[in-house]
């Protein structure tokens, strides 16, 4: 296992910077995950560790020793890419052996390395089969066990499973988190796109937007203390409703705002007085939304435009006066609610999030220090 140090890292094609001085520190046996949308740098990121790519500004050190200049095969990094590059006529046993036999490592020593690696990976059934007899997901595994064989420092993981069908991408998911689970002290860095593999395999997630880090914390940090409006929206399915307010009153530990031409919210947050009617942006998860009851004050009001019964939950798309777009509810699966209806949706008061004019949580910060 292996500590990673960024500091600074910088990446630029020419005149096209890439990375924006990155600032980031791996702990040993730490899982990670880069997410972010397209473009966003974390692939680049990814190459730069392995040293496929040259950074062209700040250092990166694993385990206190700067390596800007060491070569990759010197860094002790394994790294597994999206597509499998197994040689198609080789075995599964020779496919994993490959490198170690290139080595010069001793053949027991390269017998014991594999059978370990498909043990863990529940490929001793297949080390005799050529890679087109494998599906996806076995190809996949046969491409992790090799760098497990390697016995390195680091697991680098540049979205594996984006060559996969659903179904094999939940089951190699599964597959890679046991793989954590049995090497407990190997350092491994996931980049993907998808936040479900974000969510369930990481210790910490770094969230990328156009060559910066926005945020990184664990999984549920970030759902319930986003940083900011980008971070908000991006983690999570469906995506926080984020709705234009107004700042009507600030009180002690409480803040009002009107949501405009629908209802009015009250958040459980200490504000400054200055924020009174100030214009901001109030969010809430479409899980954290419920029918109000009889009698009860609505948050939202509006007209259901789409009903998505998908069986254990139904979404709700309601068309909200003055908002262009659709405020999604996420409600049980047995709810009997038609397109036309006009509902009244309220949240608790402590699901709500509260972002300024910049786009910067009003409420993060408290919520951590509660």
């Amino acid at each position: 296992m292996a500590e990673l140090k960024l500091t600074n890292v910088q990446k630029a094609y020419g005149t096209v910077k890439v990375l924006h001085g990155i600032d980031l520190h791996i702990q040993k046996g730490e899982f990670i995950v880069f997410v972010g949308p397209s473009g966003c740098g974390k692939s680049t990121l990814l190459r730069c560790i392995a040293g496929l790519e040259q950074i062209t500004g700040g250092t990166l050190e694993i385990d206190g020793m700067v390596v800007n200049d060491v070569p990759p095969s010197q860094r002790g990094i394994a790294m597994v890419f999206q597509t499998y590059a197994l040689y198609p006529h080789m075995t599964v046993y020779d496919n994993m052996a490959f490198g170690l036999r290139l080595a010069k490592m001793s053949k027991d020593e390269i017998d014991k390395r594999v059978q370990n690696a498909a043990n863990i990976l529940q490929l001793t059934p297949y080390l005799d089969r050529l890679p087109k007899a494998l599906s996806g997901g076995q190809r996949q595994r046969v491409a992790i066990g090799r760098s497990i064989c390697r016995d390195p420092k680091v697991f680098l993981f540049d979205e594996p499973l984006s060559n996969l069908d659903a179904a094999l991408r939940v089951a190699t998911r599964i597959e890679i988190a046991k793989l954590n689970e049995t090497m407990p002290d190997t350092t491994m860095i996931y980049v993907t796109h998808d936040q479900v593999e974000a969510m369930t395999l990481a210790d910490r997630i770094v969230v990328l937007r156009g060559g910066y880090i926005e945020q990184v914390g664990s999984p549920m940090e970030l759902y319930h203390r986003p940083a900011n409006l980008f971070v908000a929206q991006f983690i999570g399915s469906p995506a926080m409703n984020i709705l234009p307010a107004t700042v009507t009153d600030v009180s002690g530990a409480k803040i009002d705002v009107d949501i405009t031409s629908s209802g009015v919210a009250h958040l459980p947050l200490a504000g400054d007085a200055r924020l009174k009617g100030k214009s901001v942006k109030l969010g809430v998860r479409p899980e954290d939304l419920k029918l109000a009851a009889s009698g009860e004050e609505p948050m939202i009001v509006g007209e259901v435009d789409i009903v998505e019964a998908l069986g254990e939950v139904t979404l709700l798309y309601v068309r909200v006066a003055g908002h262009d777009d659709a405020v999604i509810a996420k409600l049980a699966g047995d709810v009997s609610i038609k397109r036309g209806e006009t509902v009244n949706l309220v949240a608790a008061p402590e699901a709500l999030h509260l972002f300024d004019g910049d786009g910067n949580s009003l409420s993060a910060a408290r919520r951590a220090a509660a």
